[in-house]
């Protein structure tokens, strides 16, 4: 929550806001101890497979609604690294960003996959509870797909993005691939699109 807010908050303001709660040196990084979007996500990816934010409670029909402590940590922690990886894009890196955005994504796969071992949802578990801003994230992704990928790979890839994440709003997402896209990779998407449709 103290992320989020900060954010809002002009840099020097921040000194007043925490004075009292937080040490102040504790939320200034210095550029020799910066550590890279990669490696945080890396670590993150690491910690959620060993179980970490993995925390269950017993289910009633009281708090059927509720998550974890665990949960809740694993959603903010997910919630900032998307938006560290988001800057990292937008400062030109589409090589790491492209890792670091399919370390997340695969950890989201598995919860949609129902493995119940990154976080525990009571009832209706699924990365849709994440509340992932897939208008941010998505066009923010094809964009370092479109700069590291070849023409098959990035269709297969896009394609099965929005079918996993997006399938609601497939048609915008599908236009936001193809305006990423380069030319060869536009004609690649729409081989795969043409023949999804032949099949149906």
């Amino acid at each position: 929550m103290l992320d989020r807010a900060l954010v809002h908050v002009p840099k020097h303001g921040i000194h007043e806001v925490v004075e009292g709660f937080i040490a102040f040196d504790q939320l200034v990084v210095t550029a020799g101890k910066r550590t890279r979007v990669l490696d945080k996500v890396k670590a993150f990816d690491n910690a959620s497979r060993r179980g970490e934010y993995y925390e269950s409670f017993g289910v009633n029909s009281k708090n059927f609604m509720e998550k974890s402590e665990g949960t809740e940590e694993w959603i903010a922690e997910c919630e900032r690294l998307l938006e560290d990886v988001l800057g990292l894009v937008a400062n030109g890196d589409p090589s790491e960003g492209r890792q670091a955005f399919e370390l997340l994504f695969a950890l989201l796969r598995r919860i949609d996959e129902g493995e119940d071992d990154i976080v525990f949802f009571a009832d209706e578990g699924g990365s849709w509870q994440v509340g992932v801003d897939w208008l941010k994230v998505l066009p923010a992704y094809f964009r370092c797909l479109s700069a590291t990928a070849d023409p098959e790979e990035y269709a297969q890839i896009t394609n099965a993005m929005v079918k996993d994440f997006a399938r609601h709003d497939a048609p915008k997402y599908m236009s936001r691939a193809r305006g990423a896209a380069t030319r060869d990779q536009k004609a690649a998407l729409a081989r795969v699109v043409g023949a999804q449709k032949a099949r149906r």
